[in-house]
This record gives C-alpha cells, structure tokens and sequence, in this order.
C-alpha cells in the first residue's frame, strides 16, 4: 500500500498541474508524464505547441499557467530547451523541466536542451533526464502532494 499515490487513496489531491510542449514533437513524452499522473487521480491540463520560437503563444496560455489551482507545471521541450526558463519566470509555482530527444542540428539527442534547461536562471525549475516523462509526472505529484 505504501507504493501506492495517496497511500492507496482514490482522492483528488486540491491542485492541478498543467503540461506544457513548446512543439508537437515533444507530445509523447507529455503524454506519457500525464497518463500516470491520471492515473494517480491528478487534474491535468494539457497546452500544446507554446515553445519560444512563438513568443504569443505562451502569453496566451498565461491565464491558464498563472491560474492559482496550479500546484506544479511540467514543460516538455527539444531543440533550444529554452521553454521552461520562460515558464520559470512567468508562474510562482515549480516547474519541472523534461529536455525531449527531439531536434535537429547539433541538439545531440536532447543533450544540448538539457544543458539549457540545467543553466536555467530561473528559480524553482528542477531538471529531469531526456525523454523521461515518468519522472517528471512522479515529482509533480509529490509537489502538489506533500
């Protein structure tokens, strides 16, 4: 029972955590970070293709990541790996930041995102490995839960 979310719980905890890709490509690793906080009974909200090459995008989406039901974001990006900085420093709450394998260039696999994401200047944003979804939706829940 003690592996289990909440002790085995079919509570929803109070906040949310809202799943953000800076591009289409990086939807897998999203997905896969929120089907398992779904299934730990999680209020997920999804926003798709806000990466920084848009600026406006994000902007739009500030109603929904600024919202105070919103316990955590986790930010899903390949290429530059610069979404999460931006994130970092437009919510109050931690964001946790997934470099994807995604990009072309020299974006080395997602090594290259990582290393932005790591150098982030912005407070409160933790870094995960490449492509791990898994991981992200894991600290998330603890954030929103402990």
């Amino acid at each position: 029972v003690d592996n289990i979310p909440n002790g085995g719980s079919t509570t929803m905890p109070s906040k949310r955590i809202v799943i953000a890709t800076a591009g289409t490509t990086d939807l897998p690793v999203a997905e896969e970070a929120a089907v398992v906080l779904e299934a730990a009974h999680c209020k997920v909200d999804r926003i798709c293709d806000v990466g920084v090459a848009g600026l406006h995008r994000i902007l739009r989406a500030l109603p929904r990541l600024q919202d105070p039901e919103v316990g955590c974001v986790i930010v899903c990006a390949g290429m530059d790996g610069a979404l999460p900085s931006v994130v970092g420093g437009l919510v109050s709450c931690p964001v946790v930041a997934v470099p994807t394998s995604i990009g072309y260039g020299v974006s080395l696999g997602g090594i290259s995102a990582m290393l932005t994401m790591l150098n982030s200047c912005a407070p409160g944003v933790a870094v995960m490995n490449i492509d791990n979804g898994f991981g992200a939706a894991a600290f998330a829940y603890k954030c929103i839960t402990s």
